[in-house]
């Protein structure tokens, strides 16, 4: 059990947010496909994904110790919806930051050597770590990605109107039982490990998580103790979530290629996922001018939106751009 004592500073501070990120998420999708006990809700997920990540997946899974306490994605990575942004946090993250995250896993004996030269910044093993995130992202998030922020921003906009119609206290009164229980002023949380955590005015953060599955997880970045720490609350609620979210937008009908050039239509199906400019370049081979020109095309005909998530832009395709690719009505 965790219990996180709260102060009236601390509750005036709480907020919502919309994701853990996009790394956070990609990370509990390969934890996810080791799961044989997973809910119903994932089922078409688990079919549509199983058997196509092959030893991609390695670095990913040696970091993942079947006991014991389990890396922290967000803090490392950010919580960026971007993957080429989260790639480049993993690159440019601090020694001590990689030291603290991989100090204390129990990881598989085999594995530890390797993990010693990415606690020590070696940059060929950091690239194997970006290598294997993009590969599973590309396989397991990319796909749902449009549909799985969508379902957290609803999610969010759940608990911003709780909070709206009975405040803070609410929202913590009324959030993912029975895992969670408020007892004024102390938020039990059900987990492996036993604390006391003491808010001291920072507040917390609120976010949805779609692929973390089995318990809420408290996130806290700890080369920042200033900074509000992070509930990640898991959102799957049964089969209901089957056909809702795991119908991945893979079409390849040549007459949108007719209708808008092979590469253009590429663009397009690519930023169903979200993508941003580099990756765009890289999935498909182009330049990044190249993939710019595309995005700038697309968003002129408003077959896409594109936004500034932290140092990196994200490419996402509208609703106009999901009808046209078959997924939806044309309104």
């Amino acid at each position: 059990m965790k219990r996180i004592h709260f102060t009236a500073e601390d509750l005036a501070r709480t907020r919502v947010a919309t994701t853990i990120g996009v790394a956070a998420e990609t990370i509990d999708t390969v934890k996810l496909l080791k799961d044989r006990d997973a809910s119903l809700a994932f089922r078409r997920w688990h079919l549509s994904v199983r058997g196509r990540l092959g030893q991609q997946a390695g670095p990913l899974a040696a970091l993942m110790p079947a006991r014991g306490p389990l890396i922290d994605a967000t803090s490392l990575m950010g919580d960026t919806a971007s993957i080429d942004e989260a790639v480049e946090n993993l690159m440019a993250a601090p020694r001590t930051l990689l030291r603290i995250e991989l100090g204390n896993l129990n990881l598989h004996p085999t594995h530890r050597s390797w993990a010693r030269n990415l606690m020590d910044g070696d940059r060929e093993a950091r690239l194997q770590v970006a290598t294997a995130l993009r590969a599973c992202h590309n396989v397991t998030v990319a796909p749902y990605w449009s549909r799985v922020r969508s379902h957290l921003s609803d999610v969010r906009a759940e608990y911003v109107g709780t909070m709206a119609d009975g405040g803070v206290e609410q929202l913590l009164t009324t959030l993912c039982p029975p895992l969670v229980r408020w007892r004024p002023p102390v938020l039990e949380v059900v987990h492996t490990h036993d604390a006391d955590i003491h808010l001291n005015g920072r507040g917390l953060v609120i976010a949805p998580t779609m692929f973390s599955t089995r318990q809420v997880e408290f996130l806290y970045p700890p080369l920042d103790p200033d900074r509000a720490p992070v509930l990640a609350i898991p959102t799957r609620s049964g089969a209901s979530l089957d056909t809702a979210l795991w119908e991945g937008v893979e079409s390849t009908d040549p007459s949108l290629d007719d209708l808008l050039g092979r590469t253009r239509a590429a663009v397009l199906r690519a930023t169903v996922g979200g993508c941003g400019t580099t990756e765009l370049a890289r999935r498909l081979h182009i330049s990044p001018a190249t993939a710019s020109h595309h995005a700038t095309a697309l968003r002129n005909a408003r077959l896409i939106t594109t936004r500034r998530e932290g140092k990196a832009v994200l490419h996402t395709v509208t609703s106009l751009g999901i009808a046209l690719l078959g997924q939806g009505p044309l309104v």
